[in-house]
C-alpha cells in the first residue's frame, strides 16, 4: 500500500521517471550513526562546539535559513556573556511600531528580540531561491527521521549524480536526501570558516559543529531534560528498594502470626 501511495504521489507531481527510480531507493537510505557529545541520558552539549556552530549558521546558513524560535538571550546558554549577546543583537534589525504617525519602522535588535527572519516573506524567499522555500531551522534536528545524524549527513552528501539519474533543472544530487535531488546546493567545503579557538575547519568538522548547535536549537533544554530524567530514575530505584524491604518487613511479621 505504502509504495501505491508513492507512486501515485510521484505521477501527481509528474516527476521524471528517473527521479522516480531515485524516490524508491529513497524509502531504505541508511543515515549513519554518529557520536555526540549530548547523546545518551548523561548528554551533555560542548559549549565551544555550539560556538562554532553558531559561527558556521551566522556566515553560511543564515542568508537563507531562519531560527524563529531562538531569541538572542538565548546565547547565554552557549556561553557568551550578557554583553556579548546584546552586542551581537545589535548587529540585527527588527520590525517594531507602529509608532505615533501608526508606521512600522526598524530598530536595531535587543537581547530580547528573536533572530529575526532572512526573508520578510515567503513569496521573497522563493523568488530569492529559485522557486524553493528554505525551512526554518529552529526544530530541523527533531522534524527528520534520523535527527542530528540525518541533518550532518545531509550536509556532507552531495556527489556528481549516478549516469542513469538525470538532474531537474535547478537540483543538486545529494545520496542522502528523499528522492536525491535537493534545491540547496552544497554549502560546506574545507576552510570555509576560520574558527578563533583553532579547532579543525574541514567540511567534516563544520557539519559536526552546525549540527550540534543546529540540535541545541531544537532541544535547548536537553540538558534539564536529561538533569531531571536522571534524578527521577534514581528516586524512582531508591523507592523501589524501600518498598522491597518495607514489603519483606511486613510479610515476615505477619510470618510470626
Amino acid at each position: 500500500m505504502k509504495k501505491i501511495i508513492l507512486a501515485a504521489a510521484v505521477a501527481a507531481l509528474g516527476v521524471p521517471a528517473a527521479l522516480s527510480t531515485s524516490v524508491w531507493a529513497a524509502e531504505h537510505i541508511e543515515i549513519p550513526k554518529e557520536e555526540w557529545s549530548f547523546n545518551g541520558v548523561l548528554g551533555k552539549f560542548d559549549r565551544q562546539q555550539l560556538q562554532r556552530g553558531f559561527q558556521v549558521y551566522k556566515d553560511v546558513c543564515s542568508a537563507c535559513h531562519g531560527l524563529r524560535y531562538i531569541a538572542f538571550r538565548h546565547f547565554e546558554a552557549l556561553g557568551y556573556s550578557e554583553e556579548q549577546v546584546k552586542t551581537l543583537a545589535a548587529q540585527y534589525e527588527v520590525d517594531d511600531g507602529p509608532d505615533e504617525n501608526g508606521d512600522m519602522f526598524k530598530r536595531k535588535a535587543k537581547a530580547s528580540d528573536y533572530m529575526p527572519k532572512p526573508f520578510p516573506n515567503d513569496a521573497t524567499a522563493r523568488l530569492a531561491n529559485g522557486g524553493a522555500l528554505p525551512p526554518d531551522l529552529s526544530l530541523m534536528t527533531k522534524a527528520r527521521e534520523g535527527g542530528p545524524d540525518y541533518v550532518y549527513h545531509l550536509l556532507l552528501g552531495y556527489e556528481e549524480p549516478p549516469a542513469d539519474v538525470q538532474l531537474m533543472e535547478g537540483l543538486s544530487y545529494n545520496k542522502y536526501f528523499a528522492g536525491h535531488q535537493i534545491a540547496m546546493t552544497k554549502q560546506l567545503q574545507d576552510g570555509l570558516v576560520t574558527f578563533a579557538d583553532g579547532a579543525p575547519n574541514d567540511a567534516a568538522h563544520i557539519a559536526k559543529d552546525v549540527t550540534a548547535f543546529l540540535h541545541w536549537a531544537a532541544e535547548p533544554n536537553l540538558e534539564v531534560r536529561h538533569s531531571t530524567g536522571l534524578r527521577v530514575t534514581l528516586y524512582a530505584l531508591l523507592f523501589a528498594v524501600l518498598a522491597y524491604f518495607t514489603k519483606r518487613r511486613i510479610w515476615a511479621k505477619l510470618g510470626d502470626h
